[in-house]
């Protein structure tokens, strides 16, 4: 809120204007009242000295507190605040607390004090020891008149301040009197309280992500699974979502990243969030990173933002990716610095994503080759030989290519000899064995189910019995196997 909104939001006062009383003296009297109070509204921005002082007489004209020395004590507490006399407007808004109890209605005094916490919460130029003393007499006030509820909201509001504010212990001191409010008697979570428990668990998930604590983290997000009673709000749910797709990202799973992030996306757009469009970068991070050909932005959700200016670099960065074009990729990082690299997130996880094009890349690079210099693949890379030589030892570990480096010529040897792919055709059919064997017993269990015993018999005559030799598998399906010859050990 800015500090025109601030001052200028008074909207609400005018429901509580207008009272019909039998008593003409007492119109008289409030008639009286309400000219000093909006006499003195006019005045305060060209004179809010002389606006204090009629506000200060306004309250004490009202015999009894009421709505005028609520409104009164309410204008001051801003005006003071705006003019960063921050402890006078502590005074009067203490004082007006203290009018919470009996003299105006729980809505009208609640909405006040929301209003007032809100602008000190967002303001640049207060202490934060004020600003604890702004919640702590609201907190006081509020457990005085057992309004529990806004007492509630007044911590979750406190608890946000210090999350976006950085002060860890603050945070952890608050969160700790809101878990306690959300604790049945045997020490449990209290499901009854399944939204407000899902509003800490998303302040509790953001501090552990960004203390990189993610032990935990995906504790915490475990526990927002089990709770089941909540009707909470969409950005709630997006908060959580995304800080799991971070905890999946940092454990490389990133299947489960690209699920949480789209619905995190989902719940931030019903929101209306902005960080949608955060949110958005990271599913189709999380998209490359798997290897997936599928394109994020053909979904119905997501195809309205292909086009939105901040998400067009990833855009072109997913067809580069698709398209296996490695220098390209680099060409639009270096380009789209601002809207992708300047994100710390996005940056922890771009040398995975490029790692993967590179690797790809080298493998289309050396399919026709038996023998290859180390140097030449650096150089159509653009990167280190080094870098070279540790992408090609990962591709060899992992079974990806055949070969071996001769680190003393810097040249990588590739087996191309009929025995090596001999036998990677035996590895694969036997893979395809295997699989049709997995099929055969499902078929059969379900028939056996279905039909008593005979499922056995009908497996066996589609060729499907578990544990069928290769040579069985070949001939139903009509091929015949390759002499593999003799392999060497090793």
């Amino acid at each position: 809120m800015s500090d025109d909104e601030f001052l200028m939001d008074d909207a609400a006062d005018e429901d509580y204007d207008f009272e019909y009383e039998e008593d003409d003296q007492d119109d008289d009297a409030d008639a009286g009242i309400e000219n000093r109070y909006y006499n003195a509204k006019n005045i305060k921005d060209s004179d809010p000295d002389e606006a204090i002082s009629e506000l200060k007489a306004v309250v004490q004209a009202e015999v009894e507190k009421g709505d005028w020395g609520f409104k009164a004590l309410k204008q001051q507490t801003k005006i003071n605040f705006h003019r960063g006399r921050h402890q006078d407007a502590l005074e009067t808004y203490t004082q007006l607390l203290s009018y919470t109890k009996s003299a105006v209605t729980r809505n009208y005094s609640e909405k006040s004090i929301n209003n007032i916490l809100d602008y000190v919460s967002n303001a640049t130029n207060v202490d934060l020891k004020t600003m604890e003393s702004f919640y702590d007499v609201t907190k006081k006030a509020l457990e005085e008149s057992k309004n529990e509820r806004l007492s509630v909201k007044t911590d979750l509001k406190l608890a946000r301040l210090w999350l976006a504010r950085k002060e860890w212990s603050r945070l952890g001191k608050t969160i700790k009197q809101l878990r306690a409010y959300c604790t049945s008697e045997d020490g449990s979570d209290d499901q009854s309280k399944g939204t407000i428990l899902l509003e800490i668990f998303s302040l509790e998930i953001q501090m552990y992500g960004e203390l990189g604590n993610f032990k935990k983290l995906k504790e915490i997000y475990n526990a927002t699974l089990q709770v089941k009673s909540a009707i909470p709000h969409p950005r709630i749910m997006g908060v959580i979502r995304e800080c799991g797709g971070k905890m999946h990202m940092s454990e490389k799973n990133w299947e489960a990243a690209q699920v949480d992030f789209f619905q995190a996306f989902l719940n931030y757009d019903e929101a209306g969030s902005p960080q949608r469009i955060q949110v958005l970068k990271y599913l189709v991070l999380a998209h490359m990173l798997m290897g997936s050909d599928i394109n994020p932005f053909d979904s119905q959700e997501t195809k309205p933002y292909k086009n939105d200016p901040q998400i067009v670099a990833m855009t072109n960065l997913v067809s580069a990716y698709q398209r296996r074009e490695v220098h390209e990729a680099e060409r639009i990082l270096r380009e789209n610095r601002e809207t992708i690299m300047d994100d710390p997130f996005i940056r922890a996880h771009i040398d995975d994503v490029l790692r993967g094009l590179r690797t790809q890349y080298l493998i289309d690079i050396i399919k026709p080759y038996t023998r290859i210099e180390i140097s030449y693949l650096a150089k159509q890379l653009n990167v280190p030989a080094e870098s070279v030589e540790d992408l090609l030892m990962s591709l060899i570990l992992d079974n990806r290519i055949e070969g071996r480096i001769d680190q003393v010529d810097q040249v990588l040897e590739l087996d191309r000899s009929a025995a090596s792919l001999n036998r990677k055709r035996y590895e694969a059919l036997a893979k395809w064995n295997g699989e049709i064997s997995k099929l055969g017993g499902i078929i059969e269990n379900k028939q056996g189910q279905g039909a008593g015993g005979g499922a056995r018999g009908g497996a066996a005559r589609t060729g499907m019995g578990i544990g069928m030799p290769i040579g069985g598998m070949s001939s139903v399906l009509g091929m015949s196997m390759p002499s593999l010859g003799p392999m060497s050990r090793g």
